[in-house]
C-alpha cells in the first residue's frame, strides 16, 4: 500500500469523531491523539537500541509543570507548556550523561527507578503536587485570546501536535540523522570509528524524546483539568512499550498504527478491565510469533532489491 493511501485512510479516520458527534468518540480520539507524540518518542529510543521507562516521568514534568505555573504563577498556557517542556529536556539532558553510559537492562533498570522517584515526589509533596489527592483548578489552554473549552477544541489541537511530532521523526528518519542512529543500533563500533560521538547523540535523543513527551503530558494536564500520579505511572511505559512493538517500531508510522489500535482499548474493555492485561499480553504474543515487525510491515512491505 502506498503510503498516500495510508494516509488518506488515516485523515478519513481522523474525521470519524465528526460523522459520529458522540463526545465520548471525541475524548477517545483525543487521546489517541495525545498519546502519538508520547509513542513517537518511545520509538526515537528504541532506534537507538534503548528502552526507556522514564518516559512516565518526563510526561508527568511536563504535566505538573504547565498545571503549576499557570496556577501558581499566573503564566500563559502556551509559555507554561513550552517552558515545562525545556525543563524536562533539560532534566534528561542532565540525566542521560549518567544514564546512556549504560546499555541493556541496567539502563532499563535505571530509568525505571528514574520514573518511580519522580512519581513518588508527585505522591509526597502533597503542598506542591497535591498527592494523590490530585491537582484540581487547572486552567484551559488558550492561545492568542482563543480559549479552548470543548472536546473538539482539544482534539484539534492534539492532531496539530500529533502531525508536527510525526512530521519531525519522519524527517529525522529520512536524514542523515537518521542513518547515525540506525549505525548506533546496528553497529556502534563502525560508527565510533567513523568518528560520531555515538553519547551525544544517544543523549540528543533521549532529550528530544523527554521534550515530547512533556508536550504530550502538558496537553493532557489542560485537556483533563485534573491530575494525579496514578496518570504518569508504570504502566504508561507498559502501554507505549505495546504500542510500539504492535504498530511496529522499525518505523515511525508504526506508533501512528499502535496508538489508533491500542489507545481504545481500556475503553472497549472497561466492562473486562481485570483481563485487560492478559489481552494486551496475547496480543504482544500474536504479533511477536506472526508477525515481529508490527502493523506497519503488514501495509508497507519493504521492497526488495532487484
Amino acid at each position: 500500500m502506498k503510503n498516500s493511501h495510508i494516509y488518506a485512510v488515516i485523515a478519513a479516520l481522523a474525521l470519524v469523531p465528526w460523522f459520529v458527534g458522540s463526545q465520548y468518540v471525541f475524548h477517545i480520539a483525543t487521546m489517541i491523539a495525545i498519546s502519538i507524540p508520547l509513542a513517537l518518542g518511545m520509538n526515537l529510543m528504541l532506534k537507538i537500541d534503548q528502552l526507556s521507562l522514564a518516559h512516565p516521568a518526563f510526561m508527568g514534568i511536563g504535566a505538573y509543570g504547565s498545571a503549576l505555573m499557570t496556577i501558581k504563577l499566573g503564566m500563559p498556557p502556551l509559555a507554561a507548556l513550552t517552558l515545562s517542556a525545556l525543563l524536562a529536556a533539560l532534566i534528561a539532558a542532565l540525566t542521560g550523561m549518567v544514564f546512556l553510559r549504560i546499555k541493556g537492562v541496567f539502563f532499563v533498570l535505571l530509568t525505571y527507578a528514574f520514573g518511580q522517584i519522580v512519581n513518588l515526589i508527585f505522591q509526597e509533596w502533597t503542598s506542591l503536587f497535591g498527592g494523590n489527592n490530585g491537582l484540581y483548578g487547572i486552567p484551559k489552554f488558550s492561545l492568542f485570546g482563543l480559549r479552548l473549552t470543548a472536546v473538539q477544541d482539544y482534539y484539534i489541537l492534539g492532531l496539530i501536535l500529533a502531525a508536527v511530532f510525526y512530521t519531525m521523526m519522519r524527517a529525522i528518519e529520512r536524514s542523515d540523522i537518521g542513518a547515525i542512529y540506525a549505525s548506533l543500533n546496528e553497529n556502534e563500533m563502525l560508527c565510533r570509528s567513523l568518528g560520531s560521538n555515538a553519547l551525544a547523540w544517544r543523549i540528543a535523543a533521549y532529550t528530544f524524546s523527554a521534550f515530547v513527551a512533556a508536550i504530550g503530558g502538558g496537553v493532557y494536564a489542560f485537556y483533563i483539568g485534573f491530575l494525579s500520579p496514578d496518570a504518569f505511572g508504570f504502566r504508561v511505559s507498559v502501554d507505549l512499550i505495546v504500542i510500539n512493538a504492535i504498530g511496529g517500531a522499525a518505523t515511525v508510522m508504526g506508533p501512528l498504527l499502535g496508538s489508533i489500535l491500542i489507545v481504545p482499548l481500556p475503553e472497549l474493555l472497561r466492562d473486562a478491565r481485570q483481563y485487560q492485561l492478559l489481552i494486551y499480553g496475547i496480543c504482544l504474543m500474536v504479533f511477536l510469533i506472526f508477525c515481529r515487525q508490527g502493523l506497519a510491515s503488514l501495509i508497507q512491505p519493504k521492497k526488495r532489491n532487484g
